[in-house]
C-alpha cells in the first residue's frame, strides 16, 4: 500500500447488508439536554430520527457477521440503558467484539435515560426504550435478509464546519466553549461507499467529527441537528440510505451554534452533503485503484496515470480490549446526589445530575476500565470507544496507519466522558472540570487503540 506510483485506496468484497428503521419519538418526551434551557418536553418534530444497520461478512463464514449501527442520540446515561439496546443485537450475535452502536451525539435528541422518568414527559421514556431495542433487532434482521456480495470502498475528503470551540474567555481565565477562530480544526472527512455488483450504490458511511450542537436550549423540537439535511441530501443523490458515524469531535463544533433556528442546522447538514458528494464523485468504480502508466511526450513531458483492476480486500476481524483510563478524586455517589438534593439552581442542578450518571458508570477506584473495538474490514481499519475523545486521537491513529483509510468513532457501546489533552489539564475548561478521567487518559487511549489496531495487521 506503498507503492509512490500508485494511488490505492482501501476496499473489503464480501457480503453486506444495509437497513434503516425510522426511530422518531413521540411528541412530548422529556427531551431537556440544556442546562439553560426554559422547557422540558419536545413540542414538535424538526427531522425524522434513525437507526441505521450495516452488517459485514465473508462469503466462506458468513455467519460470522460485523454489525454497525448508528443511532440519532446524544449520550447514555448508564451502562444498563445502553445494554438494553445493544443486547437486542448482541443475543443474536453473541461476540460483544463484533457489535458497534455508534450515537452521532445529536443535543436535540429526546433522553436516553430511564433516570429521567419521574420528570415531565417522562413516563414516554420507558415505552421509547423498549421501541429501541425492537428497531434495533428489527434492523439486524432486515440487514442480515438484504445481504449480498457487494464492495466497501473509502475516500478522504474534507469539510470546514468542523471548528476548534475552546475559545479563551476575553478578560477572564476561563477556556469557554464556543468558536475560536485563532485555532486550527480537523477537517478530515472519511466517506465509505458500499456497491453492488452493477455499481448501484447501496448505502453510504459518513465518519465526521464535529459536535451537533447547532440547535440548543432554544430549540423545542426533536432534531438529528445537521446530520438529517446531510443524510436527506446524500439519500436523494444516491437513493440509497446514510450511516453517520461521530468522530473524535470533543473540541470540535460548527462556528454557528446554540440556537432554535432549524435552518441554520440544515445549512449545516448541506454543506457536509455536499462534501460527502464532492468524495463519492472523487471514487473510481468499485475494485480500481489509479496507477501511473508512463510518460507521453507531447508540448511537455506528460505523465499518464489510468485506472487499473485489483482485487479487494476479503479480510475481516473484530478485537475488543479494555484499557484502563486513570480517574480523578472523585465525590462519591451519595455525595453527588446529596448536593443534586440541595441544588436549587437548574443549571447547576442539570450539571450535578449528569455528574451523578458519569459517577455511577466508572465506578470506584483510581481507574476505570474502558473498552475499545478493533476492526479490519478489508484494507480498512476501524475503532470505537465510548467516550468523547479530542480529535488527537483521530489524528494520531490516521498518520501511524497511512495510507490506509481509518475510522475513528466516538461514543460507542457507552458513554462516561470527554479525553482531553494532557496540557489542558491546566486550564479551567468544561471538558476537563466535567470528565472524571485524570491526565493522560487519553494518550493512554491512544497508546492501547494502536496497538489493537496493529495486531490486525499482518
Amino acid at each position: 500500500m506503498s507503492d509512490p506510483l500508485t494511488i490505492t485506496t482501501s476496499s473489503f468484497r464480501g457480503l453486506i447488508g444495509v437497513s434503516r428503521v425510522d426511530v422518531t419519538p413521540p411528541i412530548g418526551i422529556y427531551a431537556r439536554s440544556w442546562g439553560a434551557a426554559r422547557h422540558d418536553v419536545a413540542e414538535g418534530i424538526h427531522k425524522p430520527l434513525y437507526l441505521t444497520c450495516i452488517t459485514f461478512a465473508t462469503e466462506d463464514r458468513p455467519h460470522d457477521r460485523l454489525v454497525l449501527m448508528g443511532l440519532d442520540l446524544m449520550t447514555w446515561r448508564t451502562k444498563e440503558d445502553e445494554r438494553s439496546v445493544r443486547d437486542a443485537v448482541l443475543k443474536h450475535v453473541g461476540d460483544e467484539s463484533r457489535v458497534m452502536v455508534c450515537l452521532t451525539h445529536n443535543h436535540a435528541a429526546p433522553s436516553a435515560r430511564r433516570d429521567d422518568a419521574s420528570k415531565p414527559g417522562g413516563h414516554l421514556i420507558e415505552p421509547y426504550f423498549q421501541l429501541l431495542s425492537e428497531s434495533a433487532e428489527r434492523a439486524y434482521h432486515e440487514a442480515i435478509n438484504s445481504s449480498r456480495l457487494a464492495t466497501l470502498t473509502w475516500h478522504y475528503g474534507k469539510c470546514d464546519l468542523a471548528k476548534n470551540r475552546d475559545l479563551p474567555e476575553s478578560g477572564g481565565k476561563r477556556i469557554i466553549c464556543g468558536f475560536n477562530p485563532s485555532d486550527v480544526a480537523d477537517d478530515t472527512l472519511l466517506v465509505g461507499r458500499i456497491t453492488s455488483s452493477t455499481d448501484r450504490i447501496l448505502a453510504t458511511i459518513v465518519n465526521y467529527a464535529c459536535h451537533p450542537t447547532t440547535l440548543a436550549w432554544e430549540n423545542n423540537l426533536i432534531s438529528p441537528d445537521y446530520v438529517g439535511a446531510m443524510r436527506d441530501l446524500v439519500v436523494s443523490h444516491t437513493q440509497a440510505p446514510v450511516l453517520f458515524l461521530q468522530g473524535a469531535s470533543g473540541e470540535l463544533a460548527p462556528a454557528e451554534q446554540y440556537t432554535g433556528d432549524t435552518s441554520i442546522a440544515d445549512r449545516h447538514g448541506r454543506r457536509l452533503g455536499f462534501a460527502v458528494m464532492s468524495a463519492l464523485e472523487a471514487m473510481l468504480k468499485a475494485g480500481q485503484e489509479v496507477r501511473y502508466s508512463g510518460v507521453v511526450e507531447s508540448g511537455a513531458p506528460l505523465a499518464v496515470w489510468k485506472a487499473a483492476d485489483i482485487e479487494p480486500s476479503r479480510a475481516l476481524a473484530a478485537k475488543q480490549v479494555t484499557v484502563g483510563l486513570p480517574l480523578k478524586s472523585l465525590p462519591s455517589l451519595a455525595e453527588v446526589e446529596a448536593q443534586w438534593q440541595r441544588e436549587t439552581d437548574p443549571v447547576l442542578k442539570e450539571r450535578l445530575w449528569r455528574k451523578r450518571a458519569v459517577r455511577r458508570t466508572v465506578g470506584d477506584g483510581t481507574s476505570s476500565p474502558m473498552p475499545v473495538w478493533a476492526w479490519r474490514i478489508g484494507d480498512a481499519l476501524l475503532v470505537g470507544h465510548p467516550n468523547e475523545a479530542y480529535s488527537e486521537l483521530q489524528i494520531d491513529l490516521r498518520a501511524a496507519f497511512a495510507p490506509r483509510h481509518v475510522a475513528v468513532m466516538n461514543l460507542v457501546n457507552g458513554s462516561a466522558g470527554y479525553l482531553p489533552p494532557a496540557e489542558l489539564y491546566d486550564r479551567d475548561i468544561y471538558q476537563v472540570w466535567q470528565s472524571p478521567f485524570d491526565r493522560g487518559a487519553l494518550e493512554k487511549l491512544i497508546d492501547s487503540a494502536r496497538d489493537a489496531m496493529k495486531s490486525m495487521l499482518p
